[in-house]
């Protein structure tokens, strides 16, 4: 039996999911209390170092998933998504979160302007 590494919906499915629960756990107090809870509380301070990584690689998952629900048009996002995801998770460890909303909020408006460029470039393909 083989298997599809390369199902869209399920990678979108997960991108988003694993995005939108980094981006509640930086951004709320939700996962420092679930941590303090356990007796975990020493990690609290570095949560964000983890968090802020997996919330831009997410999103950048999200992107790969967007491109081959759309058909494959253009390059595929793989490489240079993940190497924004790494510029933006260095960026925002090494300004000390100073700008972390605007940058994730960027982030988050930059996928979805791939997807409407995306959903484009489908339509016009699909009138061809």
């Amino acid at each position: 039996m083989t298997q599809n590494t390369e199902n869209p919906d399920r990678m979108l499915k997960w991108g988003l999911g694993g995005a939108l629960f980094a981006a509640l756990c930086c951004f709320t107090p939700l996962l420092v209390i679930v941590v303090a809870g356990v007796g975990l509380s020493a990690l609290t301070g570095w949560l964000d170092y983890a968090l802020f990584p997996l919330l831009f690689f997410c999103l950048a998952v999200v992107s790969q998933a967007l491109w081959l629900r759309a058909g494959k048009p253009g390059p595929a996002p793989k490489i240079w998504a993940s190497a924004i995801a790494a510029a933006l998770s260095f960026i925002i460890i090494w300004i000390e979160f100073r700008f972390a909303l605007r940058i994730t909020a960027g982030a988050f408006v930059a996928v979805g302007v791939y997807a409407l460029f995306l959903n484009k470039a489908k339509s016009k393909g699909a009138a061809r």
